[in-house]
């Protein structure tokens, strides 16, 4: 196969031209081309009026080798294409591997271990995902709120109601990363995901995926169990035994995934009080901002090609004078803001879009970094208790409602008593608030000096009708979850795994983490 990297053509191009200019480029006419594949796709905007994607293409020809030598360029090159293998298992597992949560982790780990003749139990607290959806939306209508199903439980995870992401910054020389777009793809996401530079499935998508990844675990001999919330951990011997579910039912298990998800927070404080090591980790916390998408689209992508292009994304970072990082969040083009709180008297907030990202508004989050330091106390759970005070203060600002406050007043340190010509997207009922009251000065003035330094490089983003809603405080789990090299606890048996237990940051990441831990259990680790 030949590779071809940095293949350049302006934005409005045809299909056929991707092929005629590996062509020109390999030096041969496009009929000595047998077949061409997308690798990957992205977009280079730094000239607004010369606009370009960038693609790297796999050519299968006659003659590879000499074609490439002829061609003489760097950008040009023989590959020998690695695929993913799972191991082979070693024996048979005495009884079923019990997974704990359905999102990326707990489906990806129970999928893996199905195919491999494994027979895994996911019990998933929360509801099916149409079952879910209905709850959720009531939620967001009448404020009714299911505490074991809502944005951050039930199948697929916090993920579902997200714009459902999926770069990564992971090193993947295991190709774990290409098998999990595989995944995703052949269970109905949109095969772009395979090539695209930011690749994206949307929450209306993501929903089915998740059910089609579930029946397929069913129709290979695995269990799904929902309402099955996991009260209690069985210890014998310094291993696993099994699990309590609901508080009433036991069931018998060897190897336990705990795939938990970051919001699980009745779930860590049982883990603490059964032994299991873990600490206190740094995350972030701050607010969501929400502009016109059109603002957004004109200062990355300039006047032209929207059509093309689609909502423009952003990326930005800051470190504030006082030494703390800003930076933006889950970043939702065309997107909503979400009431995403999982517990009654308290209120968070995440970002959502569908597949075609056609809302009004792009929203992020921006939020500060928080460490250990910043938590009172020695207990591996005061990270925890750190976002569920800011929690707390914002449902009071809000009435039980999002709060939200203009940016401008947000600076002067006023209450906003309107909207201007910004109008809010979200999921959810608000109401306007005082913001200041829900993050503390420490976090507050960082967030101020970062809008105010993306301003340079976004014009209009630190305008002053800009919308803020908070609080954002799941941005991933305050709690990592002790394992080894095996990937197991101390605790025999038992496997920490994806965001929930520290050691993930969104789908992708999360999806083959529990590839991982799959792989551990078929090696017979225990």
């Amino acid at each position: 196969m030949i590779r071809i990297t940095q293949l350049k053509l302006h934005v409005n191009h045809e299909r056929d031209d991707i092929k005629n200019k590996a062509a020109r480029l390999l030096k041969v006419s496009p009929a000595a081309i047998k077949s061409i594949k997308l690798v990957k796709q992205s977009i280079d905007a730094r000239k607004k009026d010369d606009i370009l994607f960038i693609y790297t293409v796999d050519v299968e020809a006659d003659k590879e080798e000499q074609l490439v030598k002829k061609a003489g360029n760097s950008q040009i090159q023989v590959v020998r294409e690695q695929e993913y293998r799972f191991p082979a298992a070693v024996g048979k597992a005495s009884c079923s591997p019990v997974i704990v949560g359905s999102g990326p982790a707990g489906l990806f780990c129970g999928l893996m271990l199905a195919q491999a003749g494994y027979k895994p139990l996911i019990l998933e607290r929360g509801d099916d995902v149409d079952t879910r959806k209905e709850k959720v939306e009531r939620f967001w209508r009448e404020g009714i709120l299911d505490e074991n199903s809502n944005v951050q439980f039930g199948e697929g995870g916090a993920g579902t109601f997200s714009d459902g992401k999926l770069n990564t910054l992971v090193k993947d020389p295991g190709r774990r990363n290409r098998k999990v777009l595989e995944i995703l793809a052949e269970h109905g996401a949109d095969p772009e995901i395979l090539y695209v530079g930011k690749p994206h499935i949307g929450t209306d998508v993501l929903s089915r995926v998740v059910k089609n990844i579930r029946r397929h675990i069913i129709e290979l001999g695995g269990q799904v169990r929902f309402g099955a919330r996991v009260t209690d951990l069985i210890v014998e011997n310094g291993r696993v035994a099994g699990v309590e579910v609901n508080g009433e039912e036991t069931v018998s298990a060897r190897q336990v995934v705990l795939a938990i998800g970051h919001s699980s927070r009745d779930t860590f404080f049982m883990l603490r009080d059964r032994g299991v090591p873990m600490a206190a980790k740094a995350f972030a916390v701050g607010l969501r901002i929400q502009h016109p998408q059109r603002m957004i689209n004109q200062a990355q992508y300039g006047q032209k090609h929207w059509d093309i292009l689609g909502p423009a994304p952003y990326k930005l970072t800051w470190q504030s004078s006082g030494g703390r990082g800003v930076y933006s969040f889950c970043m939702c083009p065309g997107g909503y803001v979400v009431d995403a709180s999982s517990e009654a008297g308290r209120l968070a907030v995440n970002g959502m879009s569908n597949h075609d990202r056609g809302g009004r508004n792009a929203n992020s989050a921006l939020i500060v970094t928080v460490t250990p330091e910043d938590f009172p106390g020695q207990s591996p759970l005061a990270g925890l208790e750190f976002q569920r005070r800011l929690e707390e203060a914002a449902y009071e600002q809000g009435g039980g409602k999002i709060p939200l406050q203009l940016y401008g007043d947000f600076k002067a340190g006023r209450s906003s008593e309107g909207f201007g010509d910004v109008e809010p997207e979200i999921k959810g009922r608000y109401q306007l608030a005082d913001l200041r009251k829900v993050l503390p000065e420490y976090l507050s003035a960082p967030f101020i000096e970062a809008v105010d330094q993306f301003e340079h490089r976004i014009h209009g983003f630190a305008r002053y009708d800009s919308i803020l809603a908070g609080v954002e405080s799941r941005t991933s789990s305050p709690v990592r979850i002790h394992r080894d090299e095996r990937l197991l606890s101390s605790v025999g048996g038992l496997y920490p795994c994806g965001e929930g237990a520290g050691y993930a940051g969104g789908i992708t990441s999360a999806a083959m983490d529990g590839i991982r831990v799959a792989e551990e259990i078929v090696r017979g680790g225990q």
